[in-house]
């Protein structure tokens, strides 16, 4: 009986646990990507001022 009810919890629970696991690796990729193009803007932005003030 403890088994079943394993089972069921398991199975109402699981499926929504391994989905939202799966996003949230496959969006960590995603973000890692997002900063490092910020990060390379941010850093372009930073030198295209510098530069100007040179001037």
């Amino acid at each position: 009986m403890i088994e079943g009810q394993l089972f069921q919890i398991l199975g109402n629970f699981g499926f929504p646990i391994t989905i939202a696991i799966y996003l949230l690796m496959r969006f960590e990729g995603k973000i890692d990507s997002l900063r490092n193009s910020i990060d390379l803007l941010s850093n372009d932005l930073t030198k295209s001022t510098h530069d100007r003030s040179k001037k």
